[in-house]
């Protein structure tokens, strides 16, 4: 899970590598060996957070299945995480489609550009590819997962008002403590999305953060009545909470997406990624983040582990 559609990006620097790690994935449980391929070496990047190590995982498993040596990086700085892929320094990066094109669009066109990211997934993916290309680097096919905000009551507030969708709670006309970041209150995709998209009424942000366990827990408790969480969180419902359909599409298109160095792209790499892309889903992702996370798996065994599932490894 991320937090990335709340969270501002880090500073600029040179890149350095947290940790890195190669050889056999799954822990030695039978994962392919990342050290045997011939067709060459590649560094694929996550960027410190669960989802993206796991993902990170998912793509080196695959690469490697295809013949390449393949290494795990993990840098958290997001400016280097860019750098590094325009340079080549790192072939390949696992990004979210409509966080990413709004990314580069500032990037490359200044703080101020009007976003280009959208709802629908082909408008972002249009834009999405033309940035990209600018600066030497390829999308490829986005995945069936999306990790996008979403937005949780508890069951009990769900039965009590009929409650299903986001529109659901505006035409109930209820007012709501909405446990989140402090940043909601003037992001486009939280409060202020909230109020001009479906008429909810928030009187208050409980500043506990973005899918926190206290964000989740209060709105359990009753104390605050919705919750901000995320799509990829496998626990909304552990807590005793549900999540309300966002049927008006306020969130942007944020499906999973490889981002390769386009000079170190090749049919072999394409069909790798795009075979992992055709299958992982967001509930498919949720559960490894909780494997991780609430299981204590590392994130190269669950990757390893999926992939068997899926006949890709």
């Amino acid at each position: 899970m991320r937090a990335r559609s709340l969270l501002a990006g880090a500073a600029a620097g040179t890149l350095f590598i947290l940790a890195a790690c190669g050889g056999t994935s799954g822990g030695g449980n039978g994962g392919v060996d990342r050290n045997k391929g011939s067709k060459g070496n590649l560094t694929v990047v996550g960027q410190g957070f669960t989802e993206s190590d796991v993902v990170a995982n998912l793509y080196a498993d695959v690469l490697s299945k295809a013949g390449y040596k393949t290494t795990v990086t993990k840098v958290s700085n997001t400016e280097l995480v860019q750098k590094s892929l325009q340079n080549g320094q790192v072939a390949v990066a696992p990004e979210y489609a409509a966080t990413y094109a709004d990314e580069l669009n500032t990037t490359i066109n200044g703080p101020k550009a009007a976003s280009v990211a959208s709802p629908d997934l082909q408008t972002t993916l249009k834009a999405l590819k033309t940035l990209a290309n600018k600066v030497g680097l390829t999308p490829l096919d986005p995945s069936k997962a999306v990790d996008q905000n979403a937005f949780a009551v508890s069951t009990k507030f769900a039965k009590q008002h009929s409650l299903k969708t986001l529109s659901d709670l505006g035409r109930s006309k209820v007012p709501v403590i909405l446990a989140a970041a402090a940043e909601c209150k003037i992001r486009p995709f939280c409060q202020p999305g909230l109020e001009k998209t479906y008429g909810i009424k928030v009187t208050k942000i409980d500043q506990l953060g973005v899918d926190t366990t206290a964000t989740k827990n209060t709105v359990a408790k009753g104390v605050d009545q919705l919750a901000l969480v995320l799509t990829t969180d496998a626990t909304v419902s552990d807590a005793g909470l549900v999540t309300l359909t966002d049927d008006k599409h306020l969130q942007n298109a944020d499906y999973l997406i490889p981002i390769v160095n386009t000079k170190k792209l090749t049919p072999d790499i394409e069909k790798a990624l795009n075979g992992l892309s055709a299958v992982l889903t967001t509930a498919d992702l949720a559960q490894m983040n909780k494997q991780v996370d609430v299981g204590q798996m590392t994130a190269a065994d669950v990757a390893s582990a999926y992939l068997k599932t899926k006949g890709l490894l």
